[in-house]
């Protein structure tokens, strides 16, 4: 009865193979892919059950066909459709993802390192830890170093720097993970999980958490050095001693008071379009990948992650090039949104 098999791209990034009839899905294969279980109680996952209230995920008198948009909607989930190659993308809705940040826990992160083993971000628990996020296609990529440097410094405080280059593959963040050589981890999440749940729409962006998970201080750009002070306006000299004096004496800054970033459903759903673009351009087809990454970019224009992070995926110029010349002086011009300096 099963006729055809696209590819289901999960909130994690990870791609799964789900066999399809008729517009639904196969309610076996979604269960392996998501952990999602249709039951007479709802959807369960584990001890977790979202009842149906009525709303119908199945086909009609097939139990074990699943309306996708259906299941995802009831789930508090957006779904982005590439029809035409039969690939979905899963992301949060704005409200669920809303529900999960207003806790002020950091999410739970087990991502690769360049060589693809993994580095969990709650194995530091116990420790003051700053994220820092950084990419290839980002000058900051020349400032592991001066993170490194930081790192040594607070050490004997407890600090741990956690690293994570928002990266389309772990061969573009390779040179400069080597050429630094860190102590401290450093993972590339080509999936941008790490900005999706942290709400970074640019690098070098950075996020303050405390011994017990709490995030103390949401997404504020911080540069590792001062190589680039001429383009980010952001002595980083001012981020280092208000991250000192929190370490050493448990002080917050002003920024620590700020709400966390919110998205709206479209710029979540454009992080989805993103990672279908990523499955086309890992296959070879960089014109379907550019076509998937306009979509994404109409839906969050000012998402450096997306904007210039899908330059540098389909092989363009993120530096000089005359399209992200032209994003640059359209997002200085207006102002710099998203662009918040540690104070």
């Amino acid at each position: 009865m099963l006729s055809g098999v696209l590819t289901l791209i999960d909130l994690d990034g990870r791609e799964h193979p789900i066999a399809t009839w008729a517009g639904y899905v196969d309610a076996t294969d979604l269960t392996a892919a998501t952990g999602w279980r249709l039951r007479t109680s709802g959807l369960c996952k584990g001890d977790v059950c979202v009842p149906l209230f009525g709303r119908a995920v199945t086909a009609p008198e097939d139990p074990e066909l699943i309306d996708l948009d259906a299941w995802a909607t009831v789930l508090g989930m957006l779904v982005a459709h590439d029809d035409e190659h039969d690939v979905v993308a899963l992301a949060p809705s704005a409200a669920s993802h809303q529900r999960e940040t207003v806790a002020g826990k950091a999410p739970r992160l087990t991502l690769d390192d360049v060589d693809g083993n993994p580095v969990a971000f709650h194995d530091l628990t116990g420790h003051k830890r700053v994220i820092v996020t950084w990419a290839s296609w980002c000058g900051c990529r020349h400032e592991l170093g001066g993170w490194q440097r930081l790192q040594d410094e607070l050490a004997d405080a407890g600090l741990k720097i956690f690293s994570v280059a928002l990266d389309a593959d772990p061969e573009d963040a390779r040179p400069w993970i080597e050429a630094a050589a860190p102590s401290y981890p450093v993972a590339v999440d080509t999936a941008h999980v790490t900005a999706e749940r942290l709400g970074i729409t640019n690098v070098p962006s950075v996020v303050w958490v405390d011994e017990d998970d709490n995030i103390v201080k949401p997404p504020t750009i911080a540069p590792g050095d001062n190589q680039f002070v001429d383009f980010t306006l952001i002595d980083a000299e001012q981020h280092h001693d208000l991250l000192r004096a929190w370490v050493r004496d448990g002080v917050l800054p002003e920024s620590a008071g700020a709400d966390a970033p919110q998205r709206s459903d479209d710029e979540l759903l454009a992080l989805a379009h993103r990672r279908i673009a990523g499955h086309h351009q890992a296959a070879g087809r960089t014109e379907v990948a550019q076509r998937r990454l306009a979509i994404a970019q109409e839906l969050a224009p000012w998402d450096w992650t997306v904007r210039r992070g899908g330059i540098a995926m389909t092989g363009g110029d993120p530096f000089l090039g005359e399209e992200f010349t032209s994003f640059w002086e359209e997002w200085d011009a207006s102002g710099r949104p998203g662009y918040i300096p540690t104070t």
